[in-house]
C-alpha cells in the first residue's frame, strides 16, 4: 500500500484505502528507522554529538539525484542500484576534489555544485535533444 500510495494516490483512494493514514504510517516508519539507526551509531561510537548528521541529507539527496539521472528508475531494483551507484559516484567526485587539493572546508561547495549539475542534467539533455531534432527537420528536403 505504501508503494501504491507513492505511485498513484487517486488509484489507492479508488480502492478504498485512506491515503492520509498510509502517508502518515510511511513517514512514521521512515522516521522510526532513522531514529533507530542514529541510536545504533551512538551506541557503536559510545557518544553522540549534535553535529553528527550534518551533511547526511545532502549526501542522500545527491546520491538519489545522481543515480536517477544517470541510471534511470524503471523498476525497483534499478532504483536501488541507481541510488547505490549514485552514492559511489558522489563519493568518488568528493575524493577527486580532495585529491586535487581542494580544502575540506569547501566540500559543501562541491556538494552543491554536484547536486545542481545533476538537477540541471535532464533539462539540458532535453534541450539538446530538441535542438538536434529541429536541426534534422531543417536539413531534410521537403516534398513539394
Amino acid at each position: 500500500m505504501l508503494r501504491a500510495t507513492g505511485d498513484n494516490q487517486q488509484m489507492v483512494r479508488a480502492v478504498g484505502v485512506n491515503t492520509d493514514t498510509t502517508i502518515l504510517f510511511g513517514l512514521g516508519l521512515a522516521n522510526g528507522l532513522v531514529g533507530l539507526s542514529g541510536a545504533l551509531i551512538a551506541q557503536y561510537q559510545s557518544f553522540a554529538d549534535v553535529s553528527m548528521g550534518v551533511g547526511m541529507v545532502i549526501i542522500g539527496l545527491a546520491s538519489v539525484i545522481i543515480g536517477e539521472v544517470l541510471f534511470g528508475i524503471s523498476s525497483l531494483l534499478r532504483r536501488l542500484m541507481a541510488v547505490v551507484l549514485g552514492a559511489i559516484l558522489y563519493r568518488l567526485v568528493i575524493a577527486v576534489a580532495l585529491h586535487l587539493g581542494m580544502p575540506p572546508t569547501d566540500l559543501k561547495l562541491v556538494s552543491a555544485a554536484i547536486v545542481s549539475i545533476a538537477l540541471a542534467a535532464p533539462v539540458i539533455k532535453a534541450g539538446w535533444i530538441s535542438q538536434r531534432k529541429k536541426r534534422s527537420h531543417r536539413s531534410t528536403p521537403r516534398e513539394g
